[in-house]
């Protein structure tokens, strides 16, 4: 019987329709790949280890970095975040190669140990009943400072102004700065914190204002200290209010009349 082309046909058909039923589904092809990846081929009961213990291991995490990241603080870190360029507001480390705090980095004198207090401190008390930086260097007996304080301007860019022998020191945090230019007025009041000792701040302070020709007179009223004199040759004063802090970092309030 001769076999014509429609007879074949119908006899290949249902061969491809079985083929066609036969092929698996791709996600059936993905979960067996997933299975064998966790929990391997339960047939041939085969693991990597390399990978379980890979899969297992707990998370490397470096406590240092994740200590810079401070999401949850109410106030800012004890120390600056490390970084290439710090913010204006925070003076230059000591260890940037200048030296300051020890005057290897400049000619307008160092460090230098400072006498003991008096223990008589009218200054103290002028400290404690100001409220405001405004306020305090009002208060000042020089004529020239409480005569201008009364025209001050808040802003931290008076930081940058400071008398070239009276700089903030190093490692300083800049909480509040004012200033005043013009009229015959240069007066510049800052507030800031570091985490120097109040000693090596007054010995800080002490080297730099003996060398550039003022006078220094220590005084301290408990752990309050104020570091203060003039300089004859141009009516330069100064006052410098020194006191540990609750948190541990030395709190600093400096008053110059000849900022820059």
């Amino acid at each position: 019987m001769a076999i014509t082309f429609r007879n074949l046909a119908w006899a290949l058909a249902p061969l491809a329709l079985a083929a066609c039923g036969s092929k698996p589904p791709a996600d059936s092809n993905i979960d067996s790949l997933d299975a064998e990846l966790a929990g391997g081929n339960t047939t041939g009961n085969s693991r990597d280890p390399a990978m379980m213990s890979a899969l297992q291991d707990q998370i490397m995490v470096d406590p240092a970095l994740t200590g810079q990241a401070n999401n949850d603080a109410v106030r800012p870190p004890q120390q600056p975040y490390s970084g290439a360029t710090p913010p204006d507001s925070v003076a230059p480390s000591k260890t940037d190669g200048s030296n300051i705090a020890d005057g290897t980095g400049s000619s307008s004198g160092g460090s230098k140990p400072a006498p003991a207090p008096a223990r008589d401190c009218p200054q103290c008390k002028v400290k404690r009943d100001s409220v405001t930086l405004g306020a305090l260097a009002q208060r000042q007996a020089d004529k020239r400072t409480s005569g201008c304080a009364r025209s001050l301007q808040y802003s931290t860019a008076w930081v940058q102004r400071l008398p070239s022998d009276i700089p903030l020191y190093p490692d300083a945090r800049v909480d509040e700065a004012a200033g005043v230019a013009g009229n015959g007025c240069a007066l510049r009041v800052v507030s800031f914190s570091t985490g120097a000792s109040v000693q090596s701040v007054i010995d800080f302070y002490y080297g730099r204002v003996t060398a550039a020709g003022y006078s220094a007179e220590h005084q301290a009223d408990g752990g309050q200290h104020v570091l203060g004199g003039v300089r004859g040759k141009d009516g330069g004063a100064y006052v410098i209010y020194v006191e540990k802090r609750g948190d541990g970092r030395t709190e600093v309030d400096l008053v110059a009349n000849n900022g820059n």
